[in-house]
């Protein structure tokens, strides 16, 4: 049984360092969020986490901006609307942050929108509201959004 926890154990290890040498950015956004709630834990309504997040991207050096208004274009022309993703990490992460007591589907709607509506192809969808850390990272290729 302990050899199994022992397995098991780095297997979570070795999958995390995986991810990092895959993705380094949402690797290191993530961990900004694990900090933010193992600091807070869940309960907190969203802004909360918005500017506690925001001074863990500071202290990491994570370049970043917030609730930036990305343009939406229909058919080769701009709508009036606009979307407002929570932040945009490393020019090329779009961040959006939950304080719910699960994912519906709704919330990846939304995220995936934000992706097909700009040339973005990373975003991660983190939520807070739980007791463990929940995220979802979202990729959208430009090949699958514009086939030839």
């Amino acid at each position: 049984m302990a050899s199994e926890r022992n397995q098991s154990a780095q297997s979570a290890k070795s999958a995390s360092s995986a991810d990092k040498v895959r993705d380094p950015q949402t690797y290191e956004i993530i961990g900004a969020a694990m900090e933010v709630h193992s600091l807070l834990g869940c309960g907190f309504l969203e802004p909360v986490y918005h500017e506690a997040l925001a001074r863990e991207f500071l202290l990491r050096s994570v370049p970043f901006r917030r609730e930036v208004e990305l343009p939406i274009a229909y058919k080769g022309e701009l709508l009036p609307v606009k979307y407002k993703p929570d932040f945009i990490c490393y020019e090329s992460v779009i961040v959006e942050l939950k304080a719910i007591d699960m994912f519906s589907g709704k919330e990846q709607a939304q995220v995936i929108n934000y992706l097909k509506a700009t040339t973005f192809e990373r975003a991660l969808l983190i939520n807070f509201g739980t007791i463990h850390l929940q995220y979802q990272r979202l990729v959208l290729s430009l090949k699958r959004r514009f086939p030839r």
